[in-house]
């Protein structure tokens, strides 16, 4: 079997077995501990741009198939694992992870030492790295490493984002017989949503909850959405650097106090700086299903699946109508904040879960609330 090497640019070397396509990519080496999910890991947006770990040892063992997509692709650069299975067990299955990967061009190195690279990266920080699939010269890669882009800084929220709008109408569908997944609720409210990176999921867990749903380019003005009559704004996940996003932040302030604003993850972050906020990037990120976050306004602790490299600094919104709501228990990042005059709210985290815990589902349920009570004021 061909090798496959993953450079770091801080000079170490990796080597393994190679799967997927033998090309060569590079991007932010991250890691994500989630359990399960993969195929919804490959094809999350938010990871353009970025070679993810898997530390669950065994990837690959159920395969893949078309209902598992959060968007139309594998958003990964490259995917590094302990154990890629060639070996392919689940009814569900339409194809095996290797081949769904190797026709999007991405690279796979099985066999590393998963544990040792997560402790470098939790370490030191996540750092930039190159993939190869066909092997290679070790320096040559470290030093291709050392020239890849920073994360800092990157818009890649626009790169990723829909050309044309476009309306979601599916729900929920249940991944077996077995089951139970009621009806999508009767249709009352038409939500905008800002694509910069968004999941599936989130548009179905908006259309189960009773929304008709138009998604618009991540560059669309606040005065052509408005001209589209919503009752509520949505804005996305999505990857990059916040900061560079100052078109969409000032799309945002326009709409602030029109309509009903409920953001999540990068769409958090964009909703931060709109309001006066800045944001900052974090050592190694969040990327996981099993992240603690403790919501003020009901004293509960949410397991909250998550997927970022930057957060909103709670001091810059300071002094303001802000009131933080949520806080992340393991290093006590922000993880969600609303308004205390104008109908808006947002989570760092990822309610939608796929993969993930259910635990904050019912945010989809608050932002219908929040349209229902903004329609008769």
């Amino acid at each position: 079997m061909e090798k496959s090497i993953l450079a770091l640019e801080d000079g170490t070397v990796f080597e393994g077995r190679s799967f997927g396509a033998r090309t060569v990519r590079s991007g932010e080496v991250v890691f994500n501990t989630s359990i399960t999910g993969y195929q919804e890991i490959f094809t999350d947006p938010s990871y353009c741009g970025q070679i993810v770990v898997l530390t669950n040892p065994q990837i690959g063992n159920y395969g893949a198939n078309e209902d598992d997509c959060e968007s139309s692709r594998p958003f990964i650069e490259g995917l590094v694992v302990r154990d890629f299975s060639p070996v392919v067990s689940n009814w569900r299955s339409e194809e095996a992870a290797e081949h769904f990967l190797a026709q999007s061009q991405v690279p796979v190195a099985s066999g590393i030492d998963t544990r040792s690279l997560v402790r470098r990266l939790r370490t030191r920080g996540v750092m930039r790295g190159v993939l190869s699939g066909s092997g290679g010269d070790p320096r040559e890669l470290v030093e291709m490493a050392r020239q890849v882009p920073s994360m800092a800084g990157r818009d890649l929220a626009t790169k990723v984002s829909t050309l044309s709008q476009y309306r979601w109408k599916d729900g929920v569908k249940p991944c077996s017989p077995s089951e139970l997944v009621a009806d999508p609720a009767e249709t009352q409210f038409h939500v905008v949503a800002y694509d910069f990176g968004i999941k599936r999921n989130i548009l179905r867990r908006l259309v189960q909850v009773g929304c008709e749903v138009t998604v618009v380019p991540a560059l669309t003005k606040a005065e052509d959405v408005l001209a589209l009559k919503p009752d509520g704004v949505f804005l996305s996940n999505g990857p990059g650097d916040p900061e560079p996003l100052e078109f969409q932040a000032a799309q945002v302030r326009k709409l602030v106090g029109q309509t009903p604003i409920f953001g999540i993850c990068l769409g958090h972050q964009v909703l931060g700086l709109a309001l006066g906020g800045k944001t900052f990037k974090l050592k190694f990120g969040h990327r996981g299903g099993n992240h603690p976050v403790l919501n003020y306004q009901t004293g509960k602790v949410e397991i909250t699946a998550q997927n970022h490299g930057f957060a909103v600094d709670p001091d810059s919104l300071s002094g303001s109508e802000i009131e933080l709501t949520h806080i992340n228990l393991n290093d006590q990042t922000l993880e969600g904040f609303r308004h205390k005059s104008h109908p808006l709210f947002c989570v760092q985290y990822h309610p939608e879960a796929a993969p993930g815990p259910h635990d904050s589902r019912y945010l989809f349920d608050e932002f219908t609330a929040l349209m229902s009570q903004h329609q008769k004021n």
